[in-house]
């Protein structure tokens, strides 16, 4: 038994010293690759940012700037490591490896289907894409300013301050509306008139007041007009139609909407035009007659 245990610990003893002196042959390389990687990830982001510059000096789109860069750097990652793997005499790994990755190409096809479906995706729209940065958007139910795009995802703010990453294959599939890319947004509002009143009188007031203002935009592609939208209950309602130039879609187009409101409303009240409110119908039913009403004067001093 002794014995028995004495022959094992004496082999397990060689192994152990066999290892050691493989891996002792082996520590040169290993460190020699160590400072290949190393080198290589200086060399990588030196690249990229010689990339960088040099595809800033032929484009303005910071969005395939980033992604070429980004993308030109990993390659070099991965090839600097490969060739450290061979360097320490590990190229029996890296061999494997790749073996190993074609192998399983078909599995990690369907396990990693919406990653590879999404760098696809990115690839094409860094050369082919419907917006740029800062550029207002909307992708199904997500509205907001572009803010930068990844190999996976591109990335929004929408105006309530919320951060939201839309998948770059669902960028490719759905219908991306573009709200700023050549700047011109058209607003319009209703307006509702009495009756009463003449509606070319009313057409021709507002088309004044929104023409004396400097944000309106009218040329042979941007038109300024009226339409009659509905004859309501209490009103007709005009639609009014206005450009402006502007690509800060929420904020500044807003703020320029609400102003040629105001001026509307002063113009069509200056000019004794109505504006009136909802008119209620009230039904009386069974032995009902009558609805008695008081009408009571406010006293001074107080609010009614």
């Amino acid at each position: 038994m002794n014995n028995d245990f004495n022959s094992f610990l004496e082999q397990a003893s060689k192994s152990l010293h066999n290892s050691w002196n493989e891996f002792a042959k082996q520590i040169p390389g290993i460190v020699l690759a160590i400072i290949i990687i190393s080198i290589g990830v200086l060399i990588a982001g030196y690249a990229a940012k010689l990339l960088r510059n040099g595809i800033s000096r032929k484009t303005d789109d910071p969005l395939m700037i980033n992604f070429l860069s980004k993308t030109i750097k990993l390659v070099l990652i991965l090839v600097f490591i490969s060739l450290s793997l061979k360097v320490a005499g590990l190229e029996g790994i890296a061999t494997s490896l790749v073996a190993a990755a074609g192998a399983s190409a078909l599995i990690l096809g369907f396990a990693f289907k919406d990653i590879g479906e999404n760098f696809i995706s990115g690839v094409i729209l860094s050369f082919n894409r419907p917006f740029n940065v800062n550029d207002t958007i909307s992708i199904g139910d997500i509205f907001g300013k572009v803010k930068t795009m990844e190999f996976r995802y591109t990335k929004l703010k929408t105006f309530d301050g919320k951060d939201v990453y839309v998948p770059n294959s669902d960028v490719i599939k759905k219908a991306v509306f573009n709200y700023t890319e050549d700047g011109f947004i058209r607003l319009d509002f209703i307006v509702g008139i009495d009756y009463e009143d003449s509606i070319e009188r009313a057409e021709a007031l507002i088309l004044d007041a929104i023409r004396s203002s400097q944000e309106v935009v009218e040329d042979e592609n941007h038109e300024t007009f009226v339409a009659v939208d509905e004859l309501a209950t209490s009103t007709v309602n005009l639609k009014v139609y206005f450009w402006v130039d502007t690509l800060e879609y929420r904020k500044e187009a807003l703020k320029i909407k609400s102003n040629i409101i105001s001026k509307v409303k002063e113009v069509i009240l200056k000019n004794g035009l109505n504006l009136p409110a909802d008119i209620h119908e009230i039904k009386l039913y069974g032995s009902q007659q009558a609805i008695p009403i008081t009408i009571q004067k406010p006293q001074k001093g107080k609010n009614q």
